[in-house]
Parts: C-alpha cells; structure tokens; sequence
C-alpha cells in the first residue's frame, strides 16, 4: 500500500519528469524552471511529512546527488543540466537513496546508450573513444578531450534515463 507520503511525491515528480524527459529529447535543453520545480516540490513533500528531518534529509539528498553528477560533469561526461536535474532527484528520494538511484539511472543510461549507438552504427567510434577515455586514466597519461558530435542524432539526451531511473527507483525504494 502506497503511504501518503509516496503518492503526493509521485504526483508532483512524474508529470515533471515526463515534461524535462520531453524537452530534452525535442530541444536538448532541460529548463531551469522544471528543475527548480522539482527541487523545491521534493523539499516542501519531504518538510511537510518529514517536519525538519525530512527537509535535511532532502537537502542531504540533493547535495549528495549534486555532488556525484558534478564528478562526472568535471570530466566532461554529463552536460550541466544533467547535473542539477539529478540534484533535484536528490531532494525527491533523500540522502539514503541518491547512490541506488544513481546505479538504476547509470544503469538505465548504459542500456539507452547502447541501444543509440547500435541504432547510429557508431559502434566502433564510440567505443574507440571509450578506449581512449578509460586509457587516459591511467598514470602518466591525460584524459582526452573528446568532442561531441554536432549531429544531435550520435547522442543521447541523459534527461531520459535520469527520469526514467529516478521513477523507477522512486517506487521499487519508496513505495
């Protein structure tokens, strides 16, 4: 049985989600104002069932998820929107459920990813770039810059499996 606390965030999360997965995939934008919305629902749901300790596990949340997609966005791997996106998650599922949210999400992303690669036949590209990427992490050695294509069609718009995960891993952890 879904606690009351589960359907007003669910409520409020999946039609934004379904909104940002949407302008993602048609602009490649993820707008600041759905961001911010689902930033300051998550605080508001956890603070008004959760009193003080749910508005600091909500912020605990979205520090933690913020500062994980930062990692990634400092090796030019995920754009900024991306970023703050997930951040807004964090607020949504709280502190203790950022890191298994971020595994259905990374999961999510890698089955998405692989299947765009597949369908583009860039199979071999971009996993010399991987090779490339995983190489320079070695000692001595440099990560290379890797450039994006401009063709919108090589890449895959992260919005989609944020959202798609975070739903996801929203029910499977809090319901």
């Amino acid at each position: 049985m879904l606690i009351p606390r589960t359907v007003a965030l669910a409520v409020m999360f999946i039609p934004l989600a379904i909104a940002i997965a949407y302008t993602d995939v048609r602009y490649r934008r993820i707008p600041n104002r759905l961001v911010l919305a689902t930033l300051i629902g998550g605080l508001i749901v956890n603070t008004v069932f959760g009193g003080w300790n749910g508005l600091l596990v909500s912020l605990g949340g979205s520090a933690l998820a913020f500062g994980l997609m930062l990692m990634l966005h400092v090796f030019a791997t995920m754009g900024a929107g991306d970023v703050k996106l997930f951040a807004a998650v964090g607020a949504i599922v709280g502190i203790s459920h950022v890191l298994p949210t971020l595994m259905i999400v990374a999961l999510t992303g890698g089955v998405l990813a692989v299947c765009k690669m597949i369908y583009a036949r860039r199979v071999v590209t971009t996993m010399a770039g991987v090779l490339q990427f995983f190489y320079g992490l070695l000692p001595g050695h440099t990560v290379p810059r890797i450039d994006v294509p401009a063709d919108p069609t090589f890449t895959l718009p992260y919005a989609v499996p944020i959202c798609f995960g975070s739903v996801v891993s929203f029910f499977l952890f809090r319901a």
